[in-house]
């Protein structure tokens, strides 16, 4: 089992970053694909990035390519999103989540989710 606790989020302005973490416990931490997605009111859950098992590979939604950059370090049990060029349009409560699927981005295939931390970006 995994227990995740996202931190980072706050109120930004437009063309600001932040960065996001997420602290894990549990001894098998380095076993899980480590996942970011984020919820507007009104819509959805959608994947926003992923992260290997070992860090090697890495995936994101058209919408932050370019802009997110995911990453993780085992040995502290940690996943960070750092998020530049930060729009409106990415204003949602934002989790991380694991998953015991390889480079899955479908929210279905994880089992394990934090509670989330609010990003609001202004214009």
């Amino acid at each position: 089992q995994v227990q995740l606790v996202e931190s980072g989020g706050e109120l930004v302005q437009a063309g600001g970053s932040l960065r996001l973490s997420c602290a894990a416990s549990g001894r098998t931490f380095s076993s899980y694909t480590m996942g970011w997605f984020r919820q507007a009111p009104g819509k959805e859950r959608e994947f926003v990035a992923v992260i290997s098992w070992t860090g090697d590979y890495t995936y994101y939604a058209d919408s932050v390519k370019g802009r997110f950059t995911i990453s993780r370090d085992n040995a502290k049990r940690t996943a960070d999103l750092q998020m530049n060029s930060l729009k409106p349009e990415d204003t949602a409560l934002y989790f991380c989540a694991a998953s015991s699927i390889n480079y899955s981005t479908r929210k279905y295939e994880y089992a394990y989710w934090g509670q989330g931390t609010q990003v609001t970006v202004s214009s």
